[in-house]
């Protein structure tokens, strides 16, 4: 069952993250759910893996990865 929260925060890194969240096609409240769930899985000392290595687990099986155009990736895309 869905309920509602409020936070507080300052006004430029909410207006930071409405935008984060519109250029990556979901809501602020998705965002903060998915933190929280990371963070209290994070937390538990019998669940070490989460759902997003659960869905990467065998992925790059027998894939040969260069650091360097990973690096380049994740900085052109969080950046």
């Amino acid at each position: 069952m869905a309920s509602k929260i409020t936070l507080y925060s300052d006004k430029e890194l909410i207006e930071q993250i409405k935008a984060y969240a519109k250029t990556h096609n979901t809501s602020v409240s998705k965002i903060v759910n998915t933190f929280f769930v990371n963070l209290l899985q994070t937390q538990d000392p019998g669940n070490r893996k989460s759902k997003i290595t659960d869905r990467l687990q065998g992925k790059l099986k027998g894939k040969q990865i260069d650091e360097k155009q990973y690096r380049k990736y994740l900085e052109e895309k969080y950046l």
